[in-house]
């Protein structure tokens, strides 16, 4: 067996993707309480901002309305769907003893995150994990939100100055995190960001050998859609989280 490397989070947080997805409907509430009740140690939305400010949690960022599909940007809050839960719905529904992962999906998003989160307590922000895919949008939000943990998501191919340097950039601008698809990692990789200070999160782990890999190579966290399947390889790799 694959000695396990030392990860800097220990134990590395178990994301549920869009809440327990494959077991209740992705990115209700239920889906988020089922996720927690199965273990996840953290949980994961994507989130838009409504046309009357309101952070909410929905993958596609869009309502059906017949045949038409209206971006949720030009919807209040009130006139959505009542599947789609708002930030603040979540934390009154779930509390927030717990990792949550965002994916930024617009730039007036951060502003209104960091309002519902930080009314939710002074440690809360340090457990909220701000995850975008423009490096530069990124590190200019790294002053006003120096509570927050950022994520820069991203493709292994993306990366036109190569890992070493990408590191030393994300690390002069304080952003926290190198988030990649799973099979962009390798255990040198990890080490190399772990080198730097950066931790290292692992996404789209369906798999128990996709997510027992990822954990030997040391890194800080998961995503998975099988809940159950990843607090069976957490229990196994790492005990109780």
């Amino acid at each position: 067996m694959q000695q396990r490397l030392p990860s800097r989070l220990d134990p590395p947080v178990a994301f549920a993707h869009r809440g327990a997805r494959v077991h209740a409907p992705e990115n209700t509430l239920e889906a988020f309480e089922l996720a927690l009740r199965l273990g996840a140690t953290g949980l994961e939305s994507d989130v838009w901002v409504t046309a009357d400010g309101v952070a909410v949690l929905d993958h596609d960022g869009v309502v059906r309305r017949g045949v038409r599909r209206i971006p949720i940007a030009r919807i209040d809050a009130v006139d959505l769907p009542g599947h789609i839960p708002s930030l603040r719905g979540l934390y009154e529904t779930c509390g927030a003893e717990y990792h949550l992962s965002l994916d930024i999906k617009s730039p007036d998003a951060y502003a209104s995150v960091a309002e519902v989160v930080r009314s939710q307590g002074d440690d809360v922000a340090g457990r909220t994990w701000l995850c975008d895919p423009d490096f530069d949008r990124l590190t200019q939000q790294r002053s006003g939100l120096a509570d927050f943990r950022l994520v820069h998501s991203t493709r292994l191919a993306k990366l036109t100055a190569g890992p070493e340097l990408h590191a030393a950039r994300l690390a002069e601008a304080g952003i926290e995190v190198m988030n990649m698809h799973h099979t962009d990692w390798n255990g040198g990789l990890v080490v190399l960001f772990h080198r730097f200070d950066l931790l290292a999160f692992s996404w789209d782990l369906q798999f128990e050998h996709q997510l027992e890999t990822a954990v030997r190579m040391g890194v800080d966290a998961i995503y998975s859609d099988h809940t159950d399947r990843m607090m069976d390889v957490m229990t196994r790799e790492v005990g109780t989280p």
